[in-house]
Formats: structure tokens, C-alpha cells, sequence
């Protein structure tokens, strides 16, 4: 494997497990496009993190979202290994960068501690960060414009899966990830994220179907919140 693309695999080994699998089961030519990506998600989503103050964390989105745009403009690569994999990646195939661009805005919300103002606005947030990485994924693989639809709702299935499971310690970390916590809206949500996997699998993937398998714990995750919505808070 390449160095720079091991380095990739190796982050998203330790830090994202699910999508490593994922990714590992794909071949290895849709491997050399998945751990960039998959790499790069890790990256953004762990950035408001890394520390206590809040400019901080936004120069180090923001230091992303200027990696993306040198990238889309054909500068060289920046010397970091997952930016330079992902800038290379963005030049070879042409990729949109304005999925991955939304998916870092989107990172602001964990900075700061506001809740969301509505359902609708937990969606939002969802889908970017979800479809922020499949969108360029699928264009990645080869797939064409019409899979997009069923994308969307693949990624807004996969991103409340994952956002479910994330509850408790965002929570722990004084954030109000959900606009309603009772157990009724817990149940709601989780329902129309089984609704929206549903509709999803009528599609049709045909190459983008390696980034799909990323999402392989949307259903048994939503099922169970749909089951026992009071899991979630465990």
C-alpha cells in the first residue's frame, strides 16, 4: 500500500472502526479513495475537540476549509498526511469540493454550546457532515448524478445513527445534542431514520456502493432506538 495512503488507514484504523472495516472490505482500488475521505472526516469531526478555546478550534476548521479550496484551485499539496493524500485525491478525480467543504462548516456546531433550534435544523447539520463525505465518495468510485437522492437519505440514516450513539458524551461535554430528549422524539427521529434507510436501499449504487457499507450500522442502531429510545441516553 502507499505510505501516505497507510498513514490514512492506519488514522481511520484507530479512530473510526467502523468505517476502517468498511473500508477494508472494498477493493483495494476503492480503498485508495475511501481512507482519504474517511481520514479526513476523522480529522474535522475530532478538531473542535482538541481544545478549550473556541478560536482555536475554529482556525483549525478553518485551516481545512483553505486546504480545500488550494486544493480545488490545483495548489501543490499541503504537507500533512492526510491533506496531501486528500489533495491529490480532489485533483486526479475532478472532485466537488463543496460537500467537504459544508461537512467542515457544519463541525462549528461542536465548538460552541448552543442547541439546535429545531428538528429541522438537527437534520441539516446531520446530512452535511454525513453526505459532506459520501457525495465526493460516490463521484470518487465513479458513480454519476443519479444516485444522489438515495445518497441523501443514506446519509441522513447514517449520520443520526451515529449522532444517536454519540448522545452520551456529547452530553458529558455539556453540549444539548438533541432539541427534544424525550423519549417519544428520541422514538420519532429513529423511526423516520429507518424510513429514510428504507427508501434509500430502492436505489440503485452501482460503484458507489463501497461508501454505502460505511453506514453499516445505521439499521441495527435505528431499530433499537426506535425500540427502547431510552438506550440512547445509556
Amino acid at each position: 500500500m502507499d505510505p501516505d495512503l497507510a498513514a490514512c488507514a492506519a488514522l481511520v484504523e484507530r479512530g473510526d472502526p467502523d468505517r476502517f472495516l468498511a473500508a477494508m472490505a472494498a477493493p483495494p482500488a476503492a480503498r485508495a479513495v475511501l481512507f482519504p475521505l474517511f481520514a479526513f472526516n476523522l480529522e474535522i469531526a475530532r478538531a473542535p475537540w482538541v481544545t478549550a478555546e473556541p478560536m482555536i478550534a475554529e482556525m483549525r476548521l478553518q485551516w481545512w476549509r483553505d486546504m480545500l479550496a488550494e486544493a480545488a484551485a490545483g495548489a501543490a499539496p499541503r504537507a500533512h498526511e492526510v491533506a496531501g493524500p486528500l489533495a491529490r485525491l480532489i485533483r486526479d478525480r475532478g472532485l466537488d469540493i463543496g460537500p467537504l467543504d459544508a461537512a467542515v462548516a457544519a463541525r462549528r456546531w461542536d465548538i460552541w454550546r448552543e442547541p439546535f433550534a429545531d428538528e429541522a435544523a438537527l437534520w441539516a447539520h446531520l446530512e452535511a457532515t454525513a453526505a459532506g463525505i459520501l457525495y465526493p465518495a460516490a463521484q470518487a468510485l465513479g458513480a454519476d448524478a443519479a444516485v444522489l437522492p438515495a445518497l441523501r437519505l443514506a446519509a441522513r440514516a447514517g449520520g443520526l445513527a451515529g449522532w444517536l450513539m454519540a448522545v452520551p458524551a456529547l452530553e458529558a461535554r455539556g453540549r444539548l445534542p438533541l432539541p427534544d430528549g424525550r423519549p417519544q422524539a428520541v422514538r420519532a427521529l429513529a423511526r423516520q431514520g429507518l424510513a429514510d434507510l428504507a427508501a434509500a436501499h430502492r436505489g440503485r449504487f452501482g460503484p458507489a456502493l463501497p461508501a454505502l457499507r460505511s453506514l453499516w450500522r445505521a439499521g441495527p442502531v435505528l431499530a433499537r432506538a426506535a425500540r427502547d429510545p431510552a438506550a440512547v441516553a445509556e
